[in-house]
């Protein structure tokens, strides 16, 4: 699977890695690359709150990893490829930096675009109909 995150703190140090595991053992409908990397970073700092932290991952989150960003209080989140079917950081939805939003996430999107929409495209090309 091409979707991959890292949450990393204020110095750059990786506190979490994630890759999307949702056919994996259990099936697990919340298995994100971006959930994945939320729960790893803060089993390391032994906290929710991941405040000063940014999440950097292949591809826009989906709203349930808006929402895992939002109230894990990352600081920022950067990401490749914008997703228009799922995308909630500005592509269809903009749920982190709504003024309704208990904590805003700075988004910064279409980073090395190019690289990440590639690989996206050639992973799932064998797995949709023409």
């Amino acid at each position: 699977m091409p979707v991959g995150a890292v949450v990393v703190d204020a110095s750059g140090l990786v506190l979490g890695r994630g890759r999307n595991v949702r056919e994996e053992a259990g099936h697990d409908p919340t298995g994100h690359a971006e959930i994945v990397a939320i729960r790893q970073a803060a089993s390391v700092l032994g906290t929710w709150r991941l405040d000063g932290c940014t999440l950097a991952v292949t591809m826009e989150p989906c709203p349930m990893c808006a929402g895992a960003l939002m109230l894990a209080r990352v600081e920022r989140v950067v990401f490749g490829a914008w997703d228009p079917k799922l995308g909630a950081c500005g592509s269809v939805w903009d749920l982190l930096r709504d003024r309704r939003a208990t904590h805003r996430v700075e988004v910064v999107g279409g980073i090395r675009e190019p690289e990440c929409a590639s690989l996206l495209r050639e992973f799932f090309a064998p797995h949709r109909d023409v």
